[in-house]
């Protein structure tokens, strides 16, 4: 690609507010018409039930993928109790179906006048909290033996998915109706890159001994990038995006090179200390700007060397 391709058309991360209904691909669709540019991505799905962030990368923005992707994310998330499902959400076919016990519709109704969590409910908490592994739904894009988990399930395969380490970092109560005809409960979620948000539904249900599923879900934050800061799909425009080094500085540390050092990193030649005016901090991706905050790369300082990964141009 020469440069003029390269830096031609909209470059940036694009925050948008997917409502429910269409599938992350339909979001990429849609900007990528408006924008006028087929070099949009996106930084980890949701799924077509699911509203909320949607990271979306742009132009050059695109490289940023591997360094968004890894962030942590929030969610409110509603759990359902007394019924599961196939796909551990309101969308699937109904697998099993409990009463609810009178505990918990105590428990809950307890929330819904403003009172502390109950016993049975903070203590299934506690133990989402100490969870180090996770299995993930059936109906997942993991693959399996080259396929999606997701085909398999959907033709009445067995998915034997194996567990993976994921962390909840918190969970706060944050609503409860224990009168609905499926009684459920409203939690905020801070969870690690891969969490998946329908298994703790499963789980925490498993915990109180009944069915459940996830109810509803939006996303709150995905990193740095927030609600407060998102468009709607039909207000997407080149004016919207957040430009690369902007969305560099704010997903990774970062550091300043030189002008020298920054036409030897534009030239992917090997760099030292030296060729920085700040250094950027050890063993973590960072962002390299030059003196006009321009981002010049991405690298990683360890003890030994300074390694560029990704070279930019914006």
């Amino acid at each position: 690609m020469s440069n003029a391709d390269s830096t031609a058309g909209p470059h940036g991360v694009l925050v948008v507010d997917k409502p429910v209904g269409p599938t992350s691909h339909d979001c990429v669709g849609k900007a990528r018409r408006k924008l006028g540019t087929r070099r949009v991505g996106h930084a980890g799905t949701l799924d077509p039930m699911a509203s909320g962030v949607l990271v979306l990368l742009v132009g050059e923005g695109t490289k940023l993928g591997p360094y968004v992707t890894a962030h942590e994310k929030t969610y409110r998330a509603r759990v359902t109790f007394g019924v599961a499902t196939d796909t551990l959400d309101r969308e699937g076919h109904e697998t099993a179906s409990a009463p609810i016990p009178a505990w918990l519709r105590d428990e809950l109704a307890a929330l819904t006048r403003g009172e502390a969590l109950g016993p049975r409910l903070a203590e299934a908490f506690r133990g989402e909290l100490a969870r180090t592994a996770q299995i993930p739904p059936a109906f997942s894009a993991i693959k399996v033996d080259g396929r999606r988990s997701y085909d398999r399930a959907r033709k009445g395969e067995e998915v034997d998915l194996p567990e993976r380490d994921v962390t909840l970092r918190a969970i706060t109560a944050a609503g409860a109706d224990a009168d609905a005809e499926h009684p459920f409960l409203d939690v905020d979620l801070d969870v690690s890159k891969g969490y998946y948000v329908r298994s703790f539904a499963r789980d925490l249900g498993a915990r109180l001994g009944l069915p459940a599923h996830l109810g509803a879900l939006r996303r709150t934050a995905s990193g740095p990038f927030t609600l407060e800061r998102a468009v709607g799909l039909d207000d997407i425009t080149p004016g919207a995006l957040v430009p690369v080094p902007n969305a560099a500085v704010e997903a990774l540390a970062s550091g300043t090179l030189t002008d020298e050092g920054a036409i030897r990193a534009h030239h992917g030649k090997p760099l030292s200390e030296a060729d920085f005016v700040l250094l950027p901090p050890l063993d973590q991706a960072s962002a390299w700007l030059d003196s006009a905050g321009r981002l010049v790369a991405v690298g990683t300082r360890t003890a030994t060397e300074l390694v560029n990964h990704r070279g930019f141009r914006t």
